[in-house]
């Protein structure tokens, strides 16, 4: 086999194994992108749970998340039904 053809076999197994994962995964891009909004959603509870007033052990650690999170709190807050961000002082809308 010559070297052009030997590549042009590479690059159509590639594009073949391109389809085959589209084919697959394409069903589930929904599904998944749904159970990593949930998992973000529970994660923000998690983060947010002393402003929302419930009880975090690990409230040291997660007030260190605060900051990161900021960005994302206004999609979140949407989400779970809320008018306005639970954190006094602080207003996304």
């Amino acid at each position: 086999m010559t070297g052009s053809r030997l590549s042009r076999v590479r690059e159509g197994l590639r594009g073949f194994s391109r389809g085959l994962e589209e084919f697959y995964t394409a069903p589930y891009r929904r599904t998944m992108a749904r159970a990593q909004r949930d998992e973000e959603d529970l994660f923000m509870m998690l983060v947010l749970s002393e402003a929302l007033g419930i009880p975090n052990p690990a409230s040291g650690a997660t007030l260190e998340l605060l900051p990161e999170m900021l960005d994302r709190m206004h999609d979140w807050h949407v989400r779970q039904g809320m008018k306005d961000l639970p954190i006094e002082g602080l207003s996304c809308c």
